[in-house]
């Protein structure tokens, strides 16, 4: 008899669970929008039928400051309604709603993804100026976060990377000539004094028509080469650059305040280039390549004539002519034109 019983209320609940019925799921995932809650009854409350509906409900849930419901009411918009006329403006309140909640690599990859998707949009320089404030956080020292969560460390290298974003969209945008400075500026933090200058050397040659921006070029390219030709121990190059951006410096902009020091620096830099040499040559002569420590020591001479290492290279010099065997003569004088 209990057998009985048991099997008979066992059918009973198998046939209950087997009838369609609605199921209340209070909670509901969705992938990019997280776990949401809906009423069992007349679907979610946020959720409208129009594109144009479902962005007031971002707008206002925005302006209230409840901004988890503003950026679930946005990306609904723009993952349902991707080209209508208002999935601009709904990608905008995704990057803002992070960047408000201090998410900013999050809002900047937003931020990003609106000017790629819709780079008609109007809003497009307001766009790269989050951007821009947002990469300037970054260069101040804010730190990067791990998995988007745990701060874990300053990087100056995807610093530089979010100004590159900038410039590759909008390199004549208001904010695009900065952004490039700004590279140089990351690479500097980073003692990568060659990466610098050529950041701003490209900004010297792209926005060469605008003044302020191309003498503050030049000037910070030829101090990133001084100090990446004081850096290393033989680097001609580096001082060769220096004393070129410094001179174009000079030449283009005369009147500007940092002319004296520019200056001053070619000088540093020419006897850099003489200190060099010398080296060189003495690195030479050691080995008895005396051919090529003659050369390195009358370039020393050639660089800084009248100082005391041009003297102690012409000594080398002489020394070395003597050992392979180069006698110096007298010039011969060029013979007169016959006459007519």
């Amino acid at each position: 008899m209990y057998r009985r019983m048991l099997t008979w209320w066992v059918l009973v609940a198998a046939l209950w669970l087997a009838l369609p019925s609605r199921c209340p799921a209070p909670l509901v995932y969705r992938p990019g929008e997280g776990w949401t809650y809906e009423p069992v009854e007349g679907g979610a409350s946020w959720k409208r039928a129009r594109a144009q509906d479902q962005l007031e409900v971002a707008k206002a849930a925005f302006d209230l400051q409840d901004y988890s419901l503003a950026l679930k009411a946005s990306r609904y918009v723009v993952r349902n309604w991707p080209f209508s006329d208002f999935a601009p403006e709904a990608q905008y309140l995704v990057g803002r709603c992070y960047e408000v909640r201090k998410k900013d690599e999050k809002a900047f990859k937003e931020y990003g993804k609106l000017v790629r998707t819709y780079p008609n949009t109007t809003n497009v320089n307001d766009v790269l100026d989050r951007q821009y404030e947002i990469a300037g956080r970054f260069l101040a020292g804010q730190w990067f976060k791990l998995w988007g969560v745990i701060p874990f460390f300053p990087s100056m290298e995807k610093t530089a990377g979010l100004y590159q974003e900038i410039v590759n969209f909008g390199p004549y945008s208001p904010v695009g000539p900065d952004a490039q400075m700004q590279i140089g500026a990351a690479r500097e933090k980073q003692k990568n004094w060659e990466d610098a200058a050529r950041a701003y050397e490209v900004a010297i040659y792209r926005y060469l028509d605008r003044p302020k921006v191309a003498a503050d070029a030049f000037y910070k390219a030829g101090r990133a080469w001084e100090k990446q030709a004081l850096t290393a121990e033989y680097d001609q190059g580096a001082a060769g650059k220096a004393i070129t951006s410094f001179t174009d410096f000079g030449a283009l902009f005369p009147a500007d305040p940092r002319l004296k020091e520019t200056q001053e620096a070619i000088v540093v830099m020419r006897s850099e280039q003489a200190r060099g040499s010398f080296e060189i040559a003495r690195y030479y002569e050691k080995r008895r390549k005396r051919q090529a420590a003659l050369i390195y020591y009358s370039e020393v001479s050639r660089l800084q004539p009248d100082s005391k290492l041009a003297d102690e290279a012409r000594q080398k010099v002489d020394a070395l002519k003597q050992q392979l065997g180069i006698l110096t003569a007298a010039p011969v004088p060029t013979p007169a034109p016959a006459a007519k």
